[in-house]
């Protein structure tokens, strides 16, 4: 959400984001409405004020200046019957419209109309060059037995899939090797919820767009999160914290759940696109400062990269453009990892702040160092998500033979595990 306020200051400058965004939002509209609010109010106000000051007075008369008194009392209890009607109405299209509005991108952010256009930063690790016919990810799965597309489709629809034996291993090894690095810098790790209700979807900037990607329990008005990042950030929905407080540092490791709604035909072979995944995610909640956010963002981008070091995949970071943010996003860094069948880099990290966007609509406020309440600002980023990881971490370990070699990091995890090997 954004301040309104800050909206009536610069209304070009939020028509400029949504334009840039590639998002709907229609500010003069929002500016009647607002208008129209303001002016109703005080009216409000104006009448209240004059309805308690004749309700008082009223004692004190007699005769026909108690009676005149009396039913001026009653006039004004009617206008404001009717003033309070008229904002009934206003306030829901006020609040739809306020929904829509866009957050601002960094200066630093490239302007560009989608993913095709995100600017590349830095690449790190080598990419790995094959003195035979390597192999995708599910023909890997298939053989070594560790991974059954077919059987996941039979159990749940397009886009499902069921890990085996040192797949599944594999899988709970990455998301443990990442939650202990991150326990050992300092996060708190917490289980969460990951059917909630749906104002917690709306006020961390989910609904109302993006609601086509997210399966509802409609009869019980709650969805299915597609990432720890809602309730992680709408733990402190709706509580004043103390600065001495902040930052708090948390991570969860959840099953996440995409409709992948308008991705038909696209990414249909393997395990890149999905409809079920598990990650463990990263949030912060910190003080309203841009510079501290910045940090901020630099440490969780730093975090994940850490734990791409850890398993020696080859990556690179882009600094992802205007098209390709979301509405609350002010900027977001992408890690790409290099996937073989791909033959080129796939997006498996995205790291973002919000600023005051989240917060302001999920009321998440502090008290500073001056007793002022401030809202908080928000930042999240993936550690790790499975099994995206799993087709670099096959593909690029694998060997002529077709077994696949355990990165080094991982066999602790995985009993000791070193090679996964075709069963004789």
């Amino acid at each position: 959400m954004i301040d309104i306020k800050l909206i009536r200051a610069d209304p070009d400058k939020y028509i400029k984001a949504a334009r840039d965004k590639n998002i709907s939002a229609d500010i003069p509209a929002l500016l009647q409405a607002d208008s129209e609010l303001l002016s109703l109010n005080q009216e409000l106000q104006d009448a209240r004020t004059k309805q308690n000051k004749a309700g008082k007075q009223i004692a004190e008369l007699t005769g026909q200046d108690k009676t005149d008194a009396i039913a001026a009392v009653k006039s004004l209890k009617s206008t404001i019957a009717e003033l309070e009607e008229k904002i009934e109405k206003i306030e829901p299209k006020f609040n739809e419209l306020m929904l829509l509005i866009a957050q601002p991108a960094a200066d630093d952010v490239p302007l560009g109309a989608d993913d095709t256009e995100n600017t590349e930063l830095r690449t790190v690790g080598e990419i790995r060059s094959f003195d035979f016919e390597p192999k995708d990810h599910v023909q890997l799965g298939e053989e070594l037995d560790i991974i059954d597309i077919p059987r996941g489709v039979k159990l749940a629809g397009s886009r499902n899939f069921i890990l085996k034996g040192a797949g599944a291993l594999m899988h709970q090894a990455v998301l443990r090797l990442a939650i202990d690095q991150m326990i050992a810098k300092g996060y708190q790790l917490m289980t969460v919820p990951v059917l909630v209700n749906e104002d917690i979807m709306y006020g961390t900037g989910y609904f109302p767009i993006g609601r086509d990607q997210a399966y509802l329990a409609e009869r019980d008005a709650k969805s299915l999160v597609g990432t720890a990042e809602v309730p992680l950030t709408a733990y402190h929905s709706d509580e004043i914290l103390d600065a001495t407080d902040l930052p708090r540092k948390y991570i969860a490791v959840s099953t996440c759940f995409r409709r992948e709604a308008g991705a038909a035909g696209k990414d249909t072979r393997g395990l890149y696109r999905i409809h079920t995944f598990d990650k463990v995610e990263q949030v912060i909640v910190a003080p309203n400062d841009l510079r501290k956010s910045i940090e901020y963002h630099r440490e969780i981008l730093a975090n994940a990269e850490d734990v791409m070091r850890a398993l020696e995949l080859p990556y690179r970071v882009v600094n992802v453009c205007t098209g390709d943010l979301g509405q609350g996003q002010v900027q977001k860094f992408d890690i790409e990892t290099w996937m073989p069948s791909r033959e080129g880099y796939g997006e498996t990290h995205s790291a973002s702040r919000f600023y005051e966007f989240q917060a302001r609509r999920l009321n998440i406020r502090y008290r500073d160092e001056n007793a002022k309440v401030q809202f908080c600002h928000t930042l999240n980023n993936t550690v790790i998500a499975s099994p995206r990881i799993l087709i670099p971490l096959l593909e690029l370990n694998q060997n002529a033979d077709g077994s696949v070699n355990v990165p080094r990091v991982l066999r602790t995890y995985m009993g000791g595990l070193e090679k996964i090997e075709a069963a004789q």
